[in-house]
């Protein structure tokens, strides 16, 4: 049998079905800000991801899809959305005439990286791109519209925002953040070549020496030129307005190059510790830096496969119903069977008359969708009790067999 590659999955059965229904979703409400659809190529000249996303991200140093196809040419698979859309743009010569272009496209973006919940190597994301707005209030319906789709599919997150500022802002955050920098010593491996490339990236680190190493770092957001100040009052002012909640985030720059001003982050802890579901932010400088007239820039990407993560979890956690009643020795499967019974006149019941590990039960128990599990140990039955976990809520506790009837 020839099974899939490691990090790549088929879209079926479920899977297939909450993809559907992500997109559908996304689309709607895209539509709805008067997005248009817009497909690119998969594959692209590695020079554009390159001065794009930038040699400092771990996407180009790291996880690119890169070879040399027969032609001689150097080519990757897509890592994200933005630069094939902005080729796109500049290449129809819309940037000459300043035109305004607001596109939303969806497929697959492709990363080596370690599969986990979430994240694949073959992964897909929904993203939007507006050209030619140069106003604030664009980034906002930006982030408004992925309040909308959230909303829709009924899933909490933890909006974070920062602004990077312009060129100028930029270029005098970097000289005063390198000296800070200069006084720091340990470092991980990937934030000295960031040191050397784009310095201001150390701030995206995951490395909690790192982090800590950064606890008083200089915060840009509070050394704004007036301008890039006074768009990033009014965007939490629109933000408090339309009642969406919001943490400014000193540290969030996003993990490519080529962000300016505006930056956020959708988090989410449904699927473990916070992720984020989706991001973006303005792009000012990208247009020209891919060869463009100059012009505007700002979007979003959506990690599909970690919104579906939560609408699957969601499901299951919805559907749950029922009690496992299990032993972890045979000796006690006599007594549960008594019990079985008298718990069957009102509620759904399955007897294991397995004995095997805690850990086995709760994951059989897991898989087979009960909302109780109810389970007899040594200790539990010298004391007449049973140790008890709700799958659903996630909490533990210990009842009384007396009372068993009465608590359930």
């Amino acid at each position: 049998m020839i099974s899939a590659l490691k990090g790549m999955k088929d879209l079926l059965g479920s899977r297939a079905f909450y993809y559907e229904k992500i997109i559908k979703t996304c689309e709607e409400v895209a539509k709805n800000y008067h997005f248009s659809f817009i497909h690119t190529p998969h594959l692209e000249l590695v020079k554009l991801f390159k001065r794009s996303v930038g040699e400092s991200s771990d996407i180009v140093g790291k996880e690119m899809y890169e070879f040399t196809d027969k032609g001689g040419n150097e080519v990757a698979l897509r890592p994200e959305g933005t630069a094939g859309a902005v080729r796109a743009y500049v290449e129809a010569k819309l940037d000459r005439t300043k035109s305004v272009q607001k596109w939303f496209y969806h497929g697959s973006m492709f990363r080596y990286e370690r599969p986990q919940k979430g994240r694949l190597r073959e992964f897909h994301q929904f993203g939007v791109e507006s050209f030619g707005e140069p106003s604030v209030y664009e980034d906002a319906s930006l982030i408004l519209m992925l309040v909308e789709i959230f909303t829709r599919l009924d899933i909490a997150f933890t909006l974070c925002i920062n602004s990077l500022g312009c060129a100028v802002c930029l270029g005098r955050y970097r000289e005063e953040f390198l000296s800070f920098l200069e006084q720091k010593e340990g470092l991980c491996e990937d934030c000295l070549r960031r040191k050397k490339l784009n310095p201001i990236r150390i701030l995206d680190c995951k490395n909690e020496s790192c982090q800590n190493l950064l606890k008083n770092a200089p915060a840009i957001s509070e050394r704004l030129c007036p301008c890039c100040g006074e768009d990033f009052e009014i965007l939490q002012k629109i933000l408090r307005e339309n009642r969406v909640e919001f943490v400014v985030d000193t540290k969030l720059v996003r993990g490519l190059d080529y962000y300016s001003k505006t930056a956020f982050e959708f988090l989410s802890d449904a699927i473990g510790a916070k992720a984020a579901i989706a991001g973006g932010g303005r792009y000012d400088r990208l247009i020209e830096d891919l060869g463009g007239k100059g012009g505007f820039g700002v979007g979003f990407a959506v990690g599909i496969e970690r919104l579906m993560a939560i609408l699957e979890q969601k499901e299951q956690e919805v559907a749950r119903d029922g009690i496992y009643l299990c032993a972890l020795d045979e000796e006690y499967i006599g007594e549960l069977l008594q019990i079985a019974t008298r718990l069957r006149k009102r509620r759904k019941i399955y007897l294991s008359y397995e004995a095997k590990k805690l850990a086995k039960h709760l994951e059989s128990a897991d898989k087979m969708g009960f909302e109780l599990f109810l389970c007899m140990g040594e200790n539990e039955a010298k004391n007449g009790h049973l140790f008890c976990k709700n799958l659903r809520l996630k909490k533990d506790e210990i009842l009384e067999i007396s009372k068993l009837e009465e608590r359930l």
